[in-house]
């Protein structure tokens, strides 16, 4: 079921238009993406800190807990659903983090707005599974996504991806490593591990709370 346009959504994406980039974007990714819009990340945060991008950030609460946590690093979070993403805005002002800005599109046109290896990191908290075959084309680490994260992000540079779903976590498993990417710090139970410095997002507290394991890796090419 389509989540109902919040009241007053578009006046209140307007209030937050010094944390948020807006783009109406070609319904054609394939045909948008060829026509490069790169953002100027300088220009963007106001300084040639290290940009981290977070790709679905929902409410905001992992993306707004990461820059604050780190002023030293600039933090970019994705998210298509304005719906959620107005609220991240408005948490991010009212807290006052400057070293966090939100694009309003999805991950499939990332290489129209994001120069070739310009990201220090990749996020992927709770992505939609899709659990059903013929969706798999969408899944955040399908190989067509894994492609633009490759082409955006530094030598070197990683994906920390977490799950509630085991077979979705599997699936990425297979995806990464069949597109060159190696794998460290593995969890199958990550608030039963060692792992410090964790930051919980909405859908994870809520999963956790239920005695649901929560899976996470990182990823990176040599």
């Amino acid at each position: 079921m389509r989540m109902r346009k919040k009241k007053h959504l578009d006046e209140r994406l307007e209030k937050c238009n010094n944390v948020i980039t807006l783009f109406s974007d070609d319904s054609n990714f394939v045909t948008a993406i060829e026509k490069k819009e790169y953002l100027d990340m300088q220009e963007l945060f106001g300084n040639d800190n290290p940009v981290v991008l977070e790709i679905g950030c929902g409410k905001g609460r992992f993306a707004c807990e990461l820059a604050k946590r780190n002023p030293n690093i600039n933090v970019l979070a994705l998210e298509k659903c304005s719906n959620v993403l107005v609220i991240a805005c408005e948490t991010a002002m009212k807290e006052g983090i400057t070293n966090l800005k939100f694009l309003d599109t999805g991950a499939e046109y990332l290489e129209k707005y994001i120069k070739p290896q310009s990201i220090e990191r990749i996020y992927l908290n709770f992505s939609c599974p899709y659990p059903k075959k013929r969706y798999a084309n969408h899944r955040l680490t399908n190989e067509r996504f894994l492609k633009s994260y490759k082409a955006v992000l530094k030598p070197g540079a990683e994906i920390h991806q977490k799950t509630d779903n085991m077979h979705f976590f599997e699936y990425s498993i297979e995806q990464l490593t069949g597109f060159g990417f190696s794998l460290k710090n593995i969890s199958l139970d990550l608030h039963n591990s060692d792992f410090e410095g964790n930051i919980e997002t909405e859908y994870e507290q809520k999963f956790a709370s239920l005695g649901m394991p929560i899976y996470r890796l990182e990823a990176y090419i040599k």
